[in-house]
């Protein structure tokens, strides 16, 4: 799943890219509380990622898990910006749908993993 890894965090760091732009945006009162959260997750995120892509076994399996936790955290910010209105709808939409993209390949390659662990390969 090499190329899919790769995939992932390409997806990721776009959408960080594309996040970033817009969190400097954020009303100031916003900006240094929840703009600052959801910048700590973005890359919490990637480097998550990053992290599984070098690891191994168990370690990988965790790392991921902990990725999924902080995407669904990352979801909740975004809707909270979304209803404070410090992010508009379009832009929700697209935060939304990549992260839910995201959370499918990081999804498959969780499986992966565990199927893996299961028929007792690397």
């Amino acid at each position: 799943m090499v190329k899919d890894d790769l995939l992932v965090i390409d997806r990721t760091y776009e959408l960080v890219r594309w996040y970033l732009g817009r969190l400097g945006k954020f009303p100031r009162s916003q900006r240094y509380g929840l703009g600052q959260r959801i910048e700590g997750r973005l890359y919490d995120v990637l480097e998550g990622l990053i992290r599984a892509k070098y690891g191994s076994g168990p370690v990988k399996q965790a790392t991921l898990a902990d990725v999924n936790l902080n995407l669904e955290v990352l979801r909740m910010l975004s809707r909270l910006a979304h209803e404070l209105a410090v992010l508009p709808h379009k832009s929700h939409e697209y935060a939304m749908r990549e992260m839910d993209e995201i959370g499918r390949m990081v999804g498959g390659w969780l499986k992966q993993q565990r199927d893996r662990r299961a028929s007792g390969t690397s």
